[in-house]
């Protein structure tokens, strides 16, 4: 069965103040992410594509241990294990399809997106590695990861199946 994103990618506001600008950035590219999904089925979403490794699906995966880490962990302080057991987040594991793993992301997205709208983008909190870092810069590191990855998510479609512009 072909995925079919369950995001819809909205267009950032061009007159917004800087947390809705950050917010709706992150968002855009959460959605370009999924959007770059679409029409493929699971055995090709979890194809390894690279050397390394990495396939649609690892993205995904890794994107949502990512918000997950940064978000509810660091900043949320949520204390709850890590999204996956092993370092290899970029890694899908046989049960891992494609609902599963996109489930997984839009829920860990949500959740973050609320504790973001509740904090203050000059909030500070220590990292586990003791860094201290604000919402603000958090949220900028998250429209840039997720950005870069959805690079690598437009190279590996187009290998796929020579697909551009999603």
């Amino acid at each position: 069965m072909a995925f079919t994103s369950p995001l819809e990618r909205v267009v950032p506001g061009r007159l917004v103040g800087e947390r809705d600008a950050l917010a709706q950035q992150l968002d855009f590219h959460r959605a370009t992410l999924l959007t770059k999904l679409d029409g493929l089925d699971d055995e090709t979403l979890r194809r390894p594509m690279t050397a390394s490794g990495l396939s649609l699906l690892g993205l995904v995966k890794h994107l949502a241990a990512t918000e997950h880490g940064w978000f509810l962990k660091i900043y949320g302080g949520v204390a709850e294990p890590d999204l996956f057991e092993t370092d290899e987040e970029f890694r899908v594991e046989p049960g891992e399809t494609a609902d599963v793993l996109v489930g997984q992301y839009v829920r860990i997205s949500e959740r973050c997106r609320a504790v973001v709208a509740a904090g203050e983008l000059d909030d500070v909190v220590t990292t586990p590695w003791g860094a201290e870092v604000n919402l603000r810069a958090i949220l900028i590191h998250l429209v840039q990861e997720t950005a870069r990855h959805n690079g690598h998510a437009d190279i590996i479609r187009e290998s796929i199946d020579g697909a551009t512009g999603h």
